[in-house]
């Protein structure tokens, strides 16, 4: 690892043919276009991305121009990334969905260029940002071709560790999401630091379906890049679809994905209690060749991490934010069910006074926020680096992390008494009807619950069974008194879960006052 300040190559994306040799050859990236699964090599996939960097030259592109990407997981979304690393430009990823259009953040974030795929923005005429669909279709016309001038203006740009390549957003669950420009050393040092514990080698597939709107789904092709393996990238809907055709050998998801095929399988397999019957359908789902899984970004339910890994798909539990990157991982030789794991070698961990857990990071994300209401960078980055991180946590003895909840998930009842919600939460969210569940209480005399369920019709006479039996096991305060069931399930779409599926509590709340209200009465 370079020291700070060392001007060196990004891992896995800068001059990625020259890095990988003969196995740019022979490993390949898929994705689907059109309905059809594509598939290139990793060399093909670096002519196209020095093809565009050329483009974006000869157009006027240079060196720290920003370039906004608001688009589905596609072969679009990589080729701009890599072209725009070999330039030395700085992307700035949108998470599809969230916003209508491009419009509005052509100003505010200073793009001169966009790729979108969103519907307003299919005749949008920006003055000022460039459309770059145009030279990104120009591209992608030349697939398969050779090119006639392979080194004819090639871009292989030198970073130092503390260069910006993109600019990052937080989930939104507690409000607008926060822009984080993320520098080439976290990026550089998290790579390193899982390579070393996954090994990530020829005959991998790595499986990508998260948005690359989020930075670290987009290291999975730098590290095929820089370490020689197979890619998949698709969007989430087709997630499961990739799998079943491309074989993948590793497969990273949030919580809720892996959540959602547990409750598939065992709907799907009648004899999802043995193990031999379980691992069959969970090869019909995911394929025959799975050596990992990977889950973090909220918390993983104890029985899903069981259901799969007592029957040979080891998942594992890591632990990361925005503003840190990745901070600790459960990984094969050093795991703990329960326990994110232990620390990444450049990463330190300390519980303040409150209980909460603050990273500190030899190569820091950033240390402010680039984008957010006033006070904000302040309340998370410390004055020396570190990060208060707002988790509730604890470091057993032999050094793994355990994480509790949100410092902010603490309820305070109108009886003074203190309440952390996610263990309740976790525990109703145990029951297969279940796929969300959120508690209120702040001010009140008792707890109550939202659960957004897993399949409609909701079996809600199972659902108040399932959380009367659980009440019988609490405390008295911790106890929930009343419920409310969604008519149907949070989604992504409806602006009350994140794009990594984590439930937006004040957004929820503001949906469904007058129903949460009235569980006490206080509603006529």
């Amino acid at each position: 690892m370079a020291a700070s300040g060392e001007s060196v190559p990004l891992v896995g994306a800068v001059g990625a043919v020259a890095r990988t040799g003969d196995k740019s050859v022979k490993h390949h990236i898929r994705y689907f276009r059109k309905g059809a699964l594509v598939d290139l090599t990793l060399a093909q996939l670096d002519a196209l991305a020095q093809r565009l960097a050329r483009a974006l030259q000869d157009v006027g592109f240079q060196r720290h121009d920003r370039v906004g990407v608001l688009a589905r997981n596609g072969i679009e979304w990589v080729l701009l990334d890599l072209a725009s690393i070999k330039l030395g430009l700085v992307t700035a990823g949108f998470e599809f969905g969230k916003f209508p259009s491009v419009a509005p953040l052509a100003d505010r974030y200073r793009l001169k260029g966009f790729y979108s795929d969103a519907p307003a923005d299919v005749a949008i005429d920006l003055a000022g940002t460039r459309d770059l669909r145009p030279l990104l279709a120009e591209v992608l016309l030349r697939v398969g071709e050779s090119d006639p001038s392979p080194h004819r203006g090639e871009q292989t740009a030198v970073y130092a560790q503390k260069d910006i390549t993109t600019i990052k957003f937080t989930s939104g669950s507690t409000g607008e999401p926060k822009g984080l420009e993320a520098t080439v050393g976290s990026i550089d040092a998290s790579l390193s630091a899982v390579q070393a514990m996954y090994h990530h080698r020829d005959g991998d597939n790595i499986l990508v379906f998260m948005p690359l709107s989020l930075l670290q789904q987009r290291y999975w092709i730098y590290s095929a890049l820089t370490f020689g393996h197979d890619v998949t990238v698709v969007p989430f809907e087709l997630a499961l679809d990739a799998a079943r055709r491309t074989d993948p050998t590793v497969v990273m998801g949030v919580p809720g994905f892996y959540e959602s095929l547990r409750r598939l399988i065992e709907r799907e397999c009648l004899e999802a209690g043995d193990p031999a019957a379980r691992r069959a359908q969970i090869e019909s789902v995911l394929g025959r060749q799975v050596r990992y899984m990977w889950t973090g970004s909220a918390p993983a339910n104890p029985q899903t991490l069981q259901f799969f890994n007592e029957v040979g798909f080891p998942l594992y539990e890591g632990y990361g934010m925005n503003e840190t990157c990745i901070v600790s991982k459960n990984h094969p030789g050093s795991e703990r069910v329960g326990s994110v794991g232990k620390p990444l070698p450049g990463k330190r961990v300390r519980i303040d006074d409150d209980g909460v857990l603050v990273v500190g990071s030899d190569h820091p994300v950033n240390t402010a926020y680039a984008y957010c209401e006033p006070g904000d960078s302040e309340k998370i980055f410390m004055p020396d680096g570190e990060v208060r991180t707002g988790d509730l946590a604890r470091i057993d003895e032999d050094g793994f992390l355990y994480i509790l909840g949100r410092a902010d998930d603490l309820v305070v009842l109108a009886n003074g008494r203190n309440v952390s919600t996610r263990k309740v939460e976790e525990r109703i969210k145990e029951n297969g009807e279940v796929a969300e569940c959120v508690l209120y209480g702040s001010g009140k005399a008792y707890l109550v619950a939202v659960v957004s369920p897993a399949v409609t019709p909701a079996d809600s006479e199972a659902i108040h069974r399932h959380v009367r039996a659980i009440n019988e096991t609490l405390a008295p305060d911790e106890r929930v008194m009343k419920t409310l069931i969604l008519p149907k399930p949070l989604t992504v779409e409806s602006g009350l879960l994140t794009s990594q599926f984590k439930p937006r509590r004040k957004e929820i709340y503001k949906s469904f006052q007058r129903d949460i209200e009235n569980l006490y009465g206080a509603v006529p």
